[in-house]
């Protein structure tokens, strides 16, 4: 959905500015309004740049967590919300987190509820940390719900850092090979071609093939750039659409070695997330509602959003976690158990308890297996080149024996 950033006038008379999600102009306006502000400036948002599709202006998650646990201390010794306020933006060193402590403040101080100030933002606040807050607000647990949030997301953030770490390697290890190629054949490989040129005699066909390739890239290596520049754009565009989000996503899930990890790691959010909003008092509609718009793919949000709709329907959250694939046996057991002994919440997290720890073995077991695989490719790679380059060298020794 598109982005829009937007100055806008509060009840207060303080002018605010933040990014909103709308899909179009007219929407946003009418959000905006929604949210009791008069819009001043509201323009779609920009990647900036051929690389804006790799930057993100959204708050960094370990940030808000330690935003939750101070707030949740000043807030628990007897602090004031505002006043908590003030002093962690005084305290903050993010320009950008400050100026959005300062808008909440103003909005509080304004006379909104915490959790509207905070739905003003949503590249810092997200749909289910404000859920959280709006339960805290109501059920008069604000305290508790701020130390919930802060545990939930320096987890969350840990299980981030695990799969990309398992994800960085391999791309690391892609990019050192390829570097070595073009290095190699831009180069290393244009000497030998002077010297087999003297040899006046008709090159072997894998060595002549390593040749024109060095001769192309060297050439035409604008090309080479220009086209991960259209393939890059391109899978944007596709992914944008609903039907190739919905084949990328469900393709990942499928893939080899990865697959698994990413399986085990959705499993993982998602009942740590339910858990943490059920034990909050969030209803059951509404945290799998949240939760799938959190879950990060398609495949997984439409198999929650399935679960909410058999819950509506007076069915069980587990059945539809059945048919889906992508919950293993265990954890739907134990979520029917949960069901049935109305503990669920309390189960849940102890499925995310455990799934991290199945992360961190996948983990482990993926950097072991990607290791040697990644060996033998660099091996093959080099070897290949090599091989062609003393091919001629070979022949020539060969007709000197025989002459």
């Amino acid at each position: 959905m598109p982005t829009f950033a937007y100055k806008a006038r509060a009840a207060n008379g303080t002018v605010v500015s933040g990014v909103i999600d709308a899909p179009e102009e007219k929407a946003a306006f009418e959000r905006l309004k929604a949210q009791k502000l008069s819009p001043l400036e509201v323009g779609r948002r920009k990647a900036g740049g051929l690389l804006g599709f790799l930057k993100s202006s959204k708050i960094p998650t370990k940030e808000i967590a330690i935003f939750s646990r101070q707030l949740a201390t000043l807030n628990g010794s007897g602090v004031p919300i505002v006043q908590g306020l003030s002093i962690l933006e005084s305290q903050m060193q993010s320009k950008a987190f400050r100026e959005v402590i300062a808008a909440v403040r103003a909005d509080i101080e304004g006379g909104l509820s915490i959790s509207e100030s905070l739905k003003k933002h949503p590249n810092a606040f997200s749909k289910l940390y404000i859920s959280m807050i709006k339960a805290g607000e109501t059920g008069g647990l604000l305290n508790e719900i701020l130390e919930r949030l802060s545990v939930h997301l320096e987890k969350a953030e840990a299980l981030k850092a695990k799969i990309k770490s398992a994800m960085m390697y391999p791309v690391v290890i892609l990019v050192v090979c390829s570097s070595i190629t073009i290095f190699l054949l831009v180069w290393v490989i244009p000497r030998f071609k002077v010297i087999f040129a003297s040899f006046g005699q008709n090159l072997p066909a894998l060595t002549q093939m390593v040749l024109d390739a060095s001769d192309w890239l060297r050439s035409k290596w604008y090309v080479l750039i220009a086209l991960g520049f259209a393939a890059v754009w391109g899978f944007k565009r596709f992914y944008a659409t609903e039907q190739g989000r919905r084949w990328v996503d469900e393709k990942m899930l499928k893939l080899p070695m990865f697959g698994i990890l990413l399986k085990k790691s959705a499993v993982a959010q998602f009942t740590r997330t339910l858990g943490t909003l059920l034990s909050a008092g969030v209803s059951h509609m509404q945290a799998l509602e949240t939760v799938a718009e959190t879950a990060g793919n398609v495949v997984i949000s439409r198999t929650i959003l399935d679960a909410r709709d058999s819950i509506r329907d007076g069915g069980k959250l587990s059945d539809p976690l059945k048919k889906s694939g992508v919950f293993p046996p265990m954890v739907t057991s134990m979520i029917t158990v949960g069901e049935e002994t109305g503990g669920l919440d309390k189960m849940l997290t102890k499925v995310a308890d455990f799934y991290d720890l199945e992360v961190d073995e996948a983990v482990k077991g993926l950097s072991s297996m990607i290791e040697p695989i990644v060996i033998v490719v660099m091996g093959v790679i080099v070897g290949f080149i090599v091989i062609a380059m003393y091919m001629p060298i070979f022949n020539m020794g060969e007709l000197a024996s025989k002459t």
